[in-house]
């Protein structure tokens, strides 16, 4: 997987809400797998902005001066209809060419008021579809979650905007990358029998029983389980339970629960003082040297810099 280079682009009263929904899942990504995924903050005129809960976020750098990016986010504000949101698109042009971009809450108005969705489908929040099909009748407007027509992805709320990037991360790295991402935000604290991933709390794109199986898995990290052994409490067959996998989340049970265990042991390494002989009994390993190997294997960057930075 080469690097991802993100830029975000915020513009005066943007919700913060939306920018942890679109950037948090990224970081998740970025520390669960190892992906050389880096983002920069720019902001329209290059000038400190406000959130619309009084928060102050300053640019990085002035926007001629960003790295090309891979991928552009741009999170409208509350300010949206005011008509200096001309220089916002005109100085946008140059940093999106190429790249894929997301525009979120009310920034699919300063992408149309660019000219850059004419043609195009898009969406924004719920709340202005009206008034932006009346002010942009060139753009297609949906009434949809989030949209898609060609590098160019509209959404509104945040939650809509969370649902896009795990799409997006879906696209990029693969559906069980995408479901972790999801489920890092999206589980409970009730923690049955200690499951990382309390079955009410998965996602509802995913069959009862795929749920029920990983739950199984995330309560069996130490002391694992043979798939077929996961099938026979599942009420399911084996050759069943590899097909779910594979159709729901294109990959193999035991490559999916193996990612499961060091993503614990990675979440041991950073935040515990237990020894690497310790960790690797917890996560199911034989010794510090298999979970090290396997850890080396599966991730990009080396899992056990965080902790000799820490020493």
């Amino acid at each position: 997987m080469h690097p991802i280079h993100v830029s975000v682009f915020l513009c005066n009263a943007f919700s913060n809400m939306v920018l942890a929904c679109l950037l948090e899942p990224l970081r998740v990504v970025r520390d669960q797998t190892g992906a050389d995924i880096r983002w920069n903050i720019l902001t329209d005129g290059d000038r400190t902005v406000i959130s619309s809960s009084g928060l102050s976020v300053s640019p990085e750098m002035p926007m001629v001066d960003a790295p090309e990016p891979d991928l552009v986010i741009i999170i409208g504000g509350d300010a949206f209809r005011d008509t200096k949101g001309m220089t916002a698109a005109r100085s946008l042009g140059q940093l999106m060419r190429g790249a894929t971009v997301i525009a979120a809450d009310t920034g699919a108005w300063v992408l149309a008021r660019g000219g850059f969705l004419n043609a195009r489908n898009a969406t924004l929040h719920w709340q202005l579809l009206e008034e932006f099909a009346e002010k942009f009748p060139e753009v297609e407007v949906l009434p949809d979650r989030h949209v898609q027509d060609g590098r160019f992805w509209t959404c509104g709320s945040a939650a809509a905007a969370f649902d896009l990037m795990l799409q997006f991360i879906r696209d990029q790295f693969g559906a069980s990358v995408a479901f972790d991402a999801g489920a890092m935000f999206l589980h409970d604290n009730a923690r049955r029998h200690g499951a990382s991933y309390p079955d009410q709390a998965l996602s509802q794109a995913l069959s009862p029983k795929l749920k029920r199986v990983i739950v199984l898995m995330s309560e069996a990290l130490e002391t694992t389980q043979s798939v077929l052994a996961l099938a026979e409490q599942a009420h399911i067959s084996e050759r069943s339970l590899r097909r779910l996998f594979w159709a729901e989340l294109q990959t193999t049970p035991g490559r999916y629960y193996l990612l499961l265990r060091l993503a614990r042991a990675r979440e041991l390494l950073r935040y515990s003082d237990l020894s690497l002989d310790q960790i690797a009994l917890r996560c199911g390993f034989a010794s510090s040297t298999t979970l090290t190997r396997s850890l080396r294997k599966n991730f990009v960057s080396d899992p056990l810099q965080d902790r000799r930075e820490n020493l």
